[in-house]
């Protein structure tokens, strides 16, 4: 049965189920995740319930415990608690913005013989590729986390490993992460080529849509999803202490 297009709201149930937190636990009003340094999605602290008190003491004090910054993700209807936090010097950090497209439009992209392969678990060749763009062994393990139908795929071109990215499928809904060209390949349409494939996979395991997550000063990533017809359905930022590192 096909599924609605997925708004911002969804996407983040999405990302949580494909990028999962080493742990997630309910502290008063709040959902505090242990990321095991795997980055600021598995990592950051989100509000339960916006109609209750914000006790951003008691967040700060379950981060610190974990031995994580004072990291807060900032969703559509957070605008009270934004604003605390920006009374408190928290500054915005990464805004995101969040692409959606059918499955099916990026299955129409060339996919030229041998240009991509869905493999799970990624080769040591994908795993240096990740590496050398600065994705490492804690980022890896939250793709291994995840518990839906997953893979990793490989771009080839010129006859080399050229690119790598990570997808994983919740309730029908396709979310890559972790889109990696390496540096000698960009500007040569890797990029396209595996967000053909990875669409080809989607839809091949029955999702109806891709999305992902990108941060808004990344020009060249937005670029390249623009151009393929993908379509913003919202945003999300962050919120850190200045004083953090």
């Amino acid at each position: 049965m096909s599924v609605a297009r997925p708004g911002i709201t969804d996407l983040y149930e999405v990302c949580e189920a494909t990028w999962p937190p080493a742990a997630a636990r309910e502290v008063g009003n709040w959902i505090i995740r242990d990321g095991m340094g795997g980055g600021q999605r598995v990592s950051a602290a989100t509000i339960r319930d916006r109609a209750q008190p914000a006790d951003i003491e008691m967040a700060e004090q379950a981060m610190q415990d974990l031995g994580q910054d004072h990291l807060f993700m900032i969703r559509k209807g957070d605008e009270a608690l934004d604003a605390q936090l920006d009374g408190r010097g928290y500054a915005i950090v990464d805004p995101v913005s969040a692409y959606v497209c059918p499955a099916a439009d990026l299955c129409a992209l060339p996919r030229p013989r041998v240009s991509g392969f869905s493999i799970w678990p990624p080769l040591a060749i994908m795993a240096d590729l990740w590496a050398e763009g600065g994705i490492g062994a804690s980022r890896i393990a939250v793709m291994d986390r995840a518990k839906g139908p997953k893979t990793a795929i490989m771009a080839r071109k010129n006859d080399v490993a050229a690119g790598v990215a990570y997808v994983g499928i919740h309730k029908g809904v396709a979310m890559l992460h972790a889109l990696e060209v390496a540096p000698k390949m960009r500007r040569l349409g890797v990029g396209r080529i595996l967000m053909a494939h990875a669409g080809n996979w989607a839809q091949e395991q029955g999702a109806d849509y891709l999305s992902l997550l990108v941060t808004r000063q990344n020009i060249a990533a937005n670029g390249l999803y623009a151009s393929l017809g993908m379509e913003v359905v919202g945003h999300y930022h962050y919120r850190k202490r200045q004083s953090q590192g």
